[in-house]
């Protein structure tokens, strides 16, 4: 059975995963949200004004208060800047199952912040939630993503043809990962990744 904790702060060696504020409309819009570059492995299309971010952060606001309301910002402890987002969400209820989806700024990229957002809420979801499996899936004209999600342990189970159809009206192949928490827990050989959980963070 799912343990569901909402989104707690936590913190690992060199990021602080935590829930977004009305504070970080222009982080959001500057760092990720508006960039092409991001949005074109999204489906929904980059923010054109600030008025689009707030209206999105909005609506994750107003999902805070559910405890399976699992939604992150990324920042970095050494500048407090806020370089991404990761969500754990899908929740099946009859398969202990979920899956994780994340975005990361471009002048972030290649520097291993990614795969260490990922495997901090994994952790968080094998240990804390008790999810059963975590699956994952990037676009296969996004190969860096699948690099992440293999560093964080997971493994390619298929690519599904057409999966989704993005803001530009074009479809696209999806390379399908995922992670059992049994495989986490035998292959993870004890290495722990969030340094602090603050569970009073609601």
């Amino acid at each position: 059975m799912i343990r569901y904790s909402g989104s707690p702060i936590i913190e690992t060696s060199r990021l602080i995963l935590r829930k977004l504020d009305q504070s970080d409309t222009l982080s959001v819009f500057n760092n990720w949200r508006s960039d092409e570059r991001i949005s074109r492995n999204r489906i929904s299309p980059p923010h054109k004004t600030t008025g689009d971010t707030r209206i999105w952060l909005n609506h994750i606001f107003s999902q805070y208060d559910r405890k399976e309301f699992c939604y992150w910002g990324i920042e970095l402890k050494s500048t407090g800047e806020l370089i991404g987002e990761i969500d754990l969400d899908h929740f099946d209820t009859s398969t202990g199952n979920c899956e994780v989806s994340y975005s990361i700024g471009y002048q972030w990229w290649n520097q291993g912040y990614g795969t260490e957002a990922l495997r901090a809420v994994v952790e968080f979801g094998f240990r804390y939630m008790n999810i059963h499996k975590i699956s994952a899936k990037h676009n296969t004209d996004n190969p860096a993503s699948g690099k992440v999600m293999r560093k964080a342990g997971m493994e390619q189970e298929g690519t599904v043809r057409h999966m989704i159809l993005n803001y530009k009206n074009q479809y696209k192949d999806c390379a399908i990962y995922g992670l059992l928490q049994q495989d986490y827990q035998n292959d993870n050989n004890g290495e722990i990744y969030i340094l602090k959980l603050n569970r009073f963070s609601e």
